[in-house]
């Protein structure tokens, strides 16, 4: 029997960039989880943003650097022998370009460092209004992190041990990625474009209402 696969989250780069402990895997088969400052355990990562980034990490390697840009930073990926589905996607992919990421969440412990990168399952073309209502579930899952942070729950403690995180500052960088896509957003006189667009605004309106 197949095991279940893990169920693929949504986080901004920022607040993955900063995480730093694993949880989980000490039993057989049990999966390792990043934890991120606001609690998120991510075994699996779903990502949407602009392809920065494609190069080859050394000649004859087979393995190929890639980042991943969203409105808070930007994701770090590598793409291997391992994952020809991914590796195969990439090679047709021009920078920059927007992409849709399913990838696995890792952390590399080298040097007394710990650094945060995906390792992508799949890649695929994507497009700006995917892209935008990405930001928007993001922000929202952000939010309740925020919120969830605040009480007692035992996952919100264990982020708060490890990181003591400023959720002032996870507040703001969602904010600033909310009015960075209203920025993006422009109204325009075909009624199709205006209907994607107002439904944009509506949503990101709800947001502000919850700060």
């Amino acid at each position: 029997m197949r095991a279940r696969r893990e169920v693929a989250r949504r986080v901004f780069a920022k607040e993955f960039n900063e995480s730093r402990y694993k949880i989980g895997g000490n039993a057989e088969k049990e999966p390792i989880y990043v934890l991120t400052p606001l609690g998120l355990k991510c075994n699996r990562l779903f990502i949407i943003g602009t392809l920065i980034e494609k190069e080859e990490t050394r000649p004859e390697s087979e393995v190929i650097r890639i980042r991943i840009a969203d409105p808070t930073g930007s994701f770090l990926g590598f793409v291997g022998k391992f994952d020809p589905e991914a590796k195969i996607s990439l090679m047709d992919m021009k920078i920059p370009s927007t992409i849709a990421v399913t990838a696995k969440a890792k952390l590399l412990e080298r040097g007394g460092k710990v650094i945060p990168f995906i390792r992508p399952e799949s890649i695929n073309p994507s497009d700006f209004d995917t892209r935008d209502y990405w930001i928007l579930e993001t922000a929202k899952a952000t939010i309740k992190r925020i919120e969830m942070m605040k009480g007692d729950s035992e996952i919100a403690r264990l982020a708060r041990e490890k990181y003591n995180p400023n959720l002032e500052e996870y507040r703001e960088m969602v904010i600033s990625a909310l009015m960075r896509l209203k920025e993006e957003v422009k109204i325009t006189e075909e009624e199709e474009e205006e209907s994607i667009e107002e439904s944009i605004e509506e949503e990101i309106l709800d947001l502000n209402d919850l700060f």
